[in-house]
């Protein structure tokens, strides 16, 4: 006690009593993994909705098979194949509006093509080709990205400017297990949080970031309790039920819309092939793991659902079959045609006005082609 307190001259302020200022449980995600189709809900969830769902899931497998045969025929550079998760990519392409963005990750090329862009365009960077291959604002699909998390600050900053614009704009977000341990996931949830933007974040939880299971990634409970760090619900979804990702997914983009700001959501959900086509799964996981997903599958659970409900019979199946295969015969045909390539296109769409710098570069180039021309046709 110093000698002020001793005279009396001191009387400390005890601090207020401190309270949050949000009330942590209603952003708690649920307990296990919400679920539709098994279940009571399913008899809620619209037919229509579910044929549709498991149209494009077969669509979506095939799809998944058709371009890693690619990449052993060496037509495609790379593909990180989606087998397995083909509820979370279809569902997150379904419940956007045409104004609405998807910023996807390098895995999610079949929700971009569930969005309607072109199947062959939506592979035209896997193949090496010129930039994204698509036009992003034609279709509201922003250019799949390689590196980790780096779309989810651009899905933020984009859903911010439609909602001062007073744009009706939702941004939906997607990304695997192994972004959320990058900064750039933190930063565009805290943003988001913060400006109250309409976006919703989809993590695809698969189990592993290449190599590395998500007991090595974090010690969360689970990745959606990550959202009430920042202030918004985490909602936790079987990401193998097609019925229930769209459920949620839908809430969470209502959600924003409606001016209640961001959600995040996780769907837990298996890689069932290796991280591409270059990486050897049975390195880091054993097949007794693969085969045990492979009893949850996406497309087997919704057709077990359709069957069981008398919605699908076996002309049903087979129609779906054929339409996915008539898919994959397009791009295997498409995909066999060697592309006119001209360099010239490398300048072409980095800037609205190219800089000094490029316009030098590209002379610089068009005169080496030029020669090179030349001397090809002087030694003929």
């Amino acid at each position: 006690m110093t000698v002020m307190e001793q005279r009396g001259a001191y009387r400390p302020t005890p601090p207020p009593a401190w309270q949050p200022r949000t009330d942590p449980a209603p952003l708690l995600p649920d307990a296990e993994p919400y679920r539709v189709l098994g279940t009571a809900a399913a008899a809620e969830a619209d037919p229509e909705l579910l044929r549709r769902l498991y149209g494009e899931l077969v669509k979506g497998r095939r799809y998944n098979a058709q371009a890693t045969a690619l990449t052993k025929q060496g037509r495609l550079a790379v593909y990180p194949s989606s087998t397995g998760q083909e509820a979370c990519e279809v569902a997150a392409a379904l419940v956007l509006r045409d104004q609405d963005w998807l910023f996807p990750s390098y895995r999610d090329t079949l929700a971009v093509v569930a969005r309607g862009v072109d199947p062959v365009e939506a592979l035209t960077l896997l193949r090496g080709d010129w930039h994204t291959g698509y036009d992003p604002h034609e279709h509201r699909v922003a250019p799949l990205s390689t590196p980790l998390a780096t779309q989810l600050p651009h899905a933020v900053g984009l859903a911010h400017a439609a909602r001062l614009k007073g744009d009706d704009v939702v941004a939906l977000a997607m990304v695997g297990d192994g972004g959320t341990s990058e900064g750039d996931f933190h930063e565009a949830l805290n943003f988001a949080a913060v400006w109250q933007t309409p976006v919703v974040f989809l993590v695809q939880n698969n189990g592993f970031a290449i190599s590395v299971p998500l007991d090595k990634q974090t010690a969360a409970p689970s990745l959606a309790h990550k959202a009430v760090g920042y202030g918004m619900p985490g909602r936790l979804v079987d990401g193998n039920d097609a019925a229930a990702v769209h459920e949620v997914l839908s809430d969470a983009v209502r959600r924003a819309r409606e001016g209640g700001g961001p959600t995040l959501v996780e769907a837990i959900t298996y890689r069932m092939e290796a991280h591409t086509n270059a990486d050897d799964a049975t390195r880091y996981r054993g097949d007794a793991e693969v085969e045990t997903w492979k009893g949850h599958d996406p497309v087997v659970l919704l057709e077990r659902e359709l069957t069981a409900r008398g919605l699908l019979d076996e002309d049903g199946i087979e129609t779906a079959r054929r339409d996915a295969e008539t898919l994959a015969a397009d791009l295997r045909e498409r995909m066999n045609q060697d592309p006119v390539l001209d360099p010239m296109d490398l300048f072409s769409h980095v800037y609205a006005e190219p800089t000094p710098q490029l316009l030098e570069q590209r002379e610089q180039l068009r005169a080496e082609l030029a020669a090179e021309a030349e001397s090809e046709g002087t030694h003929r």
